[in-house]
């Protein structure tokens, strides 16, 4: 499958904080919160929900395009997405800006407060999928990016009869009602958690009902509780994969699409699409950091077999060959 994912490229910075923000959180003061949370680290990562997204799905053998915009300290990075698969041929290098920036603060309970530099991002709304790639993609991913673009890359999927994912995500507090409606309108697929959902029906005004009928695949991620895919009426409800550590929560749902794209790419069972989202979520969740997980895609079978029953579809994951090949053989 041709996979075109768009969105933001960044770098990420998370940080801790020994307590937790409810603490400091005083009711009758919410109308003008001033706090300061001092942090204990630091550190900075590879990041961004697109790049995320396409990192996850290289690892599971598919060679996705990343479709961005990127400012003139992203060499070492482009090198590094390439050497896992990714294809950066649709990225476009702003040279008189920095790339986009994350600043992140995660608390005892893993909620987390953040923050958003657009740096590069913001020149997104410049481009369309036909300046950067001349064919016709079987999917677009539009992820978080500059919101004017995200609209734009909508009404291009639609005039083009392109099948896109909406995944508005981070951008939900930025967008309103009317934009989250023309956004997700014509999408086969939109991946929300369940805040972001709620938020959707409270600035649209739909119900999960008219969330499901507006989209083909509706999926609504629920932290430790799984996940809900809704399709063709019928409810999956997916549950999480086991895992041996929680160190930092940041970049999980971006792990879990890709491992549900990978899912649709293979044509799979929707429930084994999700359980490979959850399995994709948990090694995120073992790690510090959006692209710290690793994986052979026989490494990830093995795992996926000690939890869960794919039938033995994952096989055809190996087929793809590339990567798996240079690390395996």
């Amino acid at each position: 499958m041709n996979i075109i994912v768009t969105g933001s490229i960044a770098y990420d910075y998370l940080m801790r904080f020994p307590g937790r923000f409810t603490d400091h959180l005083i009711r009758e003061q919410l109308h003008q919160v001033s706090l300061s949370f001092l942090v204990d680290d630091m550190t900075k990562h590879w990041g961004g929900v697109a790049a995320n997204i396409a990192y996850t799905l290289a690892l599971l053998g598919l060679r996705p395009k990343l479709m961005g915009t990127v400012g003139r300290d992203f060499s070492d990075y482009r090198l590094r997405l390439e050497s896992v698969g990714v294809n950066t041929s649709t990225i476009r290098q702003i040279d008189d800006v920095f790339t986009a920036s994350f600043f992140v603060n995660t608390d005892l309970d893993n909620n987390q407060i953040a923050s958003f530099y657009t740096g590069a991002m913001s020149h997104a709304r410049h481009y369309s999928l036909a300046d950067v790639y001349d064919g016709s993609p079987d999917i677009v991913v539009i992820s978080p990016n500059d919101p004017e673009a995200m609209m734009k890359i909508a009404d291009e999927c639609r005039q083009r009869n392109i099948r896109f994912m909406y995944d508005p995500s981070q951008q939900v507090p930025r967008l309103d009602g009317e934009a989250l409606r023309q956004g997700m309108a014509g999408a086969y697929a939109m991946v929300l958690n369940a805040y972001e959902a709620e938020m959707i029906s409270e600035k649209t005004g739909y119900s999960l009902d008219q969330l499901r009928q507006e989209v083909e695949l509706l999926v609504i991620t629920q932290g430790p509780r799984g996940s809900h895919i809704y399709l063709n009426g019928d409810l999956h409800a997916v549950p999480v994969f086991p895992v041996d550590e929680i160190k930092d929560p940041t970049g999980v749902g971006d792990a879990y699409r890709a491992g549900l794209l990978a899912g649709l790419a293979y044509d799979w069972p929707i429930d084994l699409a999700g359980k490979v989202g959850s399995l994709c979520a948990a090694y995120v969740l073992e790690q510090v950091g959006t692209q710290n997980h690793d994986f052979t895609v026989t490494e990830f079978a093995q795992r996926f077999r000690t939890h869960f029953d794919d039938q033995g579809l994952l096989d055809m994951l190996s087929s793809d060959g590339g990567r798996l090949d240079a690390r395996e053989a």
